[in-house]
């Protein structure tokens, strides 16, 4: 009942983190934001004192739960060892705990955290790493899956859906999620939790914790016969047999020893102190002679004597586990989940079709200027306070309704996300990205505050204006500047007839980019936003 609690909870939980990076309708956060918020790392970049202490006591009295049910890319692999285990059961084995690499990763990532260092600590924050799957991989099959089914809705006459793009947001965050993926599926299809127990630092931390856990499982060595099921069912290698004891620093409390004993010598308690004592001195609570195992007996048949040596059973107890032989694998999952993988490589790498005007001009795709300082979004308070809290989830882009945010490609801020406006602008009525930000990096603000923030300011380039290169009018700048920043006046001054051009008011540009994106010059703009280091409010 145990295990089959623990995976309803973890299927919810991973279902509906994920269709938080998938959705495109823009409503699921204001139901289910509250998920991603309750993340271990967020949590402590928001300084979420309560979601902290909630997990705190939770790994406290119950072990590492927040492993095996809340953190996705936990039950992400999970998900692939289930798949491994359909091509060889009883698969693993116990291993020793590499502490040395667990806590030197961890002391690492403190370290990158407290210094600044966002790609390291983005890189390894197990919430982020699922998040970059999702919005990277997953997000353009979704959105393929929406626009075929947008193809048939509209040739049958109906609007229920409606076609979005599909391209590549960032090409080095696309190859980090990649390998990232690739990397966790093989590690969890041949040895389930290698991941979360050698490099995660949020499994480090919480299994250090778990240690001293009211609740966990405990083996009661007289019921006992060393069969081995839990041990080679364990993906997280951390139950000894021979000593009749479990690592509880690796143990996810996955309750999967439990269900496969067949002696029911497992169970999910709080141990005596004598348990206890006999596990720190890495002895069993209650042990037996070699010739007193060989005396009892199970369901009427003797149970034969442990080589002392290997510590294995004797082959007489080997063959009462009834082991059937493995059925053929079936490979059309594998072939669906390749297909599926092909697919969204071949989504997310198409390239945004060539727009026509009038059937007649191929209109040119613009091309991102090169500002002195990039533009981060409203709420983010200034340059430094967003690096130290982002997280690089890309929650706040896959939920942009504009497209202006996309990850960075800068070294010192790879995937933290930035402003850019060649597929749109930021609307002033929007504060979605505020709205799901989980770690703070983006406060939430209201539509009123985002109105007069200026998160930069526009930038004329004479060289690239219509008047001035076609000699035609334009002032298409103007007329959708949203703050009124922006006049047309007269290009030569003693002559008011002449082609106008625009002059900016930069004490009331916010930097929304309407004037940017909505320029017709190309492949540059002629007018561009130039990020503000630190937000001003007007």
């Amino acid at each position: 009942m145990l295990r089959k609690i623990r995976i309803t909870l973890a299927i919810v939980f991973f279902s509906l983190l994920t269709l938080l990076f998938l959705d495109i309708s823009g409503v699921l956060h204001l139901y289910f934001g509250w998920m991603a918020k309750i993340q271990l790392l967020p949590a402590v970049l928001a300084l979420n004192l309560g979601v902290i202490l909630f997990l705190l006591l939770l790994t406290l009295l119950f072990g590492r739960v927040y492993c095996s049910v809340i953190c996705p890319l936990g039950v992400f692999q999970d998900i692939a060892a289930w798949f491994g285990k359909k091509q060889k059961k009883n698969r693993y084995t116990y291993s020793k705990a590499i502490s040395w690499l667990r806590y030197t990763v961890l002391v690492l990532f403190v370290a990158a955290l407290i210094g600044g260092i966002a790609s390291f600590v983005a890189l390894l924050d197990p919430y982020s790493a699922y998040g970059r799957i999702a919005s990277n991989l997953f997000a353009p099959v979704y959105r393929w899956g929406n626009n075929l089914l947008a193809f048939f809705s509209e040739r049958a006459g109906g609007y229920a859906f409606y076609p979005v793009e599909v391209y590549v947001k960032s090409l080095p965050t696309f190859l980090i999620a990649a390998a990232t993926f690739v990397i966790l599926i093989v590690l969890a299809w041949r040895n389930g939790r290698t991941y979360c127990n050698t490099v995660c630092p949020v499994g480090t931390l919480l299994g250090f914790l778990s240690r001293f856990s009211w609740f966990k499982p405990v083996i009661d060595a007289s019921q006992c016969v060393s069969c081995k099921r839990c041990e080679r069912n364990c993906k997280a290698s951390c139950i000894d047999i021979a000593h009749h004891q479990i690592d509880y620093s690796r143990c996810v409390a996955c309750m999967d020893c439990i269900g496969k004993c067949p002696k029911d010598a497992i169970h999910y308690r709080h141990p005596s102190k004598r348990e206890l004592a006999a596990g720190a001195q890495n002895v069993s609570p209650k042990s037996f002679s070699v010739k007193e195992r060989g005396n009892r007996t199970q369901n009427g048949e003797a149970v034969q004597p442990l080589d002392s040596d290997s510590g294995h059973v004797m082959q007489a107890a080997q063959s009462r586990l009834n082991v059937k032989t493995v059925a053929p694998v079936d490979t059309s999952r594998r072939k669906f989940l390749a297909a599926s993988a092909l697919l969204a490589t071949s989504a997310a790498l198409k390239a945004q079709e060539k727009k026509v005007d009038g059937g007649l001009a191929v209109i040119e795709d613009k091309k991102v200027p090169d500002r002195a300082t990039r533009i981060l979004p409203p709420g983010s308070v200034n340059a430094r306070h967003f690096a130290q809290h982002c997280t690089g989830c890309q929650l706040c882009v896959a939920n942009c309704p504009n497209g202006v945010l996309r990850p960075s490609t800068d070294l010192l801020h790879l995937m933290q996300p930035e402003m850019s406006y060649e597929r749109g602008y930021c609307r002033p009525e929007c504060v979605h990205c505020s709205e799901v930000c989980p770690a703070g990096a983006i406060e939430p603000i209201t539509v009123a505050d985002k109105s007069a923030t200026q998160i930069g300011h526009a930038v004329w380039i004479m060289d690239n204006c219509v008047p001035i290169t076609d000699g035609q009018e334009c002032g298409n700048c103007a007329r959708h500047c949203p703050s009124g920043a922006i006049q047309m006046v007269p290009s030569e001054p003693s002559n008011p007839a002449s082609l106008k051009i625009p002059v900016i008011n930069t004490e009331r540009c916010i930097g929304c980019g309407a004037c940017e994106y909505l320029c017709p010059a190309r492949p540059f703009s002629a007018i561009y936003v130039e990020g503000h280091s630190a937000h001003r409010t007007m």
